[in-house]
């Protein structure tokens, strides 16, 4: 069984940078999903600017699909769009890493520019961006599963 974890942002953090390059993130938040006990999928919150702003999204999983549930993805983009009021949602993806630009463009994230070298191995990335009024996972199919699972 799948569940949410909403009360765990340091193992979720761990599994996102252990899978991400990362050797951590921070001033951050995270909501993972496990099954069976094991982290499957998470997502890191951080660089938060404020009400009506913006935050950075990571997001990583253990390599299945099993998990973008519409519970999950529902809980993770309300988050950020109606729980801290963020007008976008933002993302940068590593050019070399076209598996994770298809996943980005199919959640609805649009691409918006180039950051040259910005990888700490100078391999550029790719800037990505959602607003509020682009996110398809805030009510109907995707709704009604978050309460399902609550």
């Amino acid at each position: 069984m799948k569940r949410i974890v909403w009360d765990q942002p340091e193992r979720v953090m761990q599994f996102v940078a252990a899978r991400t390059g990362e050797d951590c993130y921070r001033d951050y938040t995270a909501i993972g999903l496990e099954r069976g006990g094991d982290l499957v999928a998470g997502v890191v919150f951080n660089m938060y600017t404020g009400r009506d702003g913006s935050l950075m999204m990571h997001v990583a999983s253990d390599g299945s699909r099993q998990w973008m549930t519409p519970a999950y993805l529902a809980a993770c983009f309300k988050y950020p769009f109606l729980m801290l009021h963020c007008r976008r949602v933002t993302g940068l993806v590593r050019a070399d890493n076209t598996a994770a630009q298809r996943f980005d463009e199919h959640l609805g994230f649009r691409r918006e520019g180039l950051i040259r070298q910005g990888a700490n191995d100078g391999v550029d990335l790719i800037l990505y961006g959602m607003l509020q009024s682009e996110c398809r996972f805030l009510e109907g199919k995707h709704h009604a599963a978050l309460l399902r699972a609550a």
